[in-house]
């Protein structure tokens, strides 16, 4: 009986790909994906050109070494100007450690109980409900850390002598409720991924739920955790509403969270507002600033990568 020989290895990849997408629809449809992978690159370099290309007319004016290294902002009270920038990277690290010192034990917890504890009916009533917090627009979050959590809870329980009106423990509270969903949910799944497997080797060890969980789960699921962690810091890095509403308008170069502070956001929310005039230093100043945050959160994405690869685990 004759049998029919088939091409193999490089010869097979270049007969399926001659086979492949003949039909005008499959064509179009590769032809505007290709548009929208070179549109997307295009737009980025856009906008890091403009980015870009501001902050070299900013310190055509400003001194960059002042920038770099003076910790005081004061970019529109004229004439004492000052532009140093880490009075705003100060506002924007202590929204993020204390947010992050709220929601992350918060989430963790939550993730380990939907992920260990709770029923299968439990679980699917549950995780909706807290994820339904990540759709609450954040002007309302801003509001509500302002009359409620500041006026309402902080000042009566800690004194108003001591709680300014502006603060940024307020924000920061409201800014964990707001990326509390988004480390329990992203760590809640990285744990169900987690091969059964593992937790019946241990429970045949004698461990216990508790242990389980925490000593065989999070560490198999280590780097979804990592993952989860550096999206919420993203979040509130990126924020504006919140802290622009809640935390103030006063650059400060501090992380005692009772103090009124701004962040990089919100003082680009300041001048985007119309604050400063088109073409002055104060203007400029709005793409310096940017500029810094693009890198931060740059430097911010490659060490989530870096990290979620040195932690990753494979179960083949």
């Amino acid at each position: 009986m004759a049998t029919v020989s088939r091409p193999a290895g490089p010869a097979l990849e270049e007969e399926l790909r001659k086979r492949t997408f003949k039909r005008p629809v499959e064509s179009g449809i590769i032809a505007l994906l290709t548009l929208c992978g070179v549109l997307s690159f295009v737009i980025t370099a856009l906008i890091i050109v403009t980015l870009f290309s501001e902050t070299v007319s900013f310190f055509g004016e400003v001194p960059i070494q002042d920038f770099l290294f003076s910790t005081k902002w004061q970019a529109l009270i004229e004439p004492n100007t000052h532009f140093g920038i880490w009075g705003l990277v100060a506002g924007t690290a202590n929204i993020v450690l204390w947010s992050m010192v709220f929601a992350l034990p918060l989430g963790l917890a939550a993730a380990i109980y939907l992920s260990e504890y709770a029923k299968p009916r439990t679980r699917k009533t549950l995780k909706p409900i807290l994820e339904a917090l990540a759709g609450v627009p954040t002007v309302v979050y801003a509001f509500f850390a302002l009359t409620f959590i500041t006026q309402d809870v902080l000042r009566p329980l800690l004194g108003e002598q001591h709680v300014p009106f502006f603060n940024a423990l307020g924000a920061s509270l409201v800014m964990a409720v707001m990326i509390l969903p988004t480390i329990a949910s992203v760590s809640e799944d990285a744990m169900s991924n987690v091969p059964r497997d593992l937790r019946e080797a241990a429970y045949g060890l004698g461990a216990t739920r508790f242990e389980v969980a925490v000593k065989v789960v999070v560490p198999a699921a280590l780097s979804g955790i990592v993952a989860s962690v550096l999206l919420a810091i993203a979040r509130v890095v990126g924020e504006t509403m919140i802290v622009a509403v809640a935390a103030g308008s006063q650059p400060n170069f501090t992380l005692n969270p009772l103090a009124t502070i701004q962040t990089m956001t919100g003082y680009m929310l300041q001048v985007g507002l119309g604050d400063a005039a088109r073409g002055t230093v104060q203007y400029s100043s709005l793409f310096a600033v940017g500029t810094t945050l693009f890198i931060f959160t740059f430097l911010l994405n490659v060490g989530a990568q870096l990290i979620v690869r040195r932690f990753k685990e494979s179960y083949d």
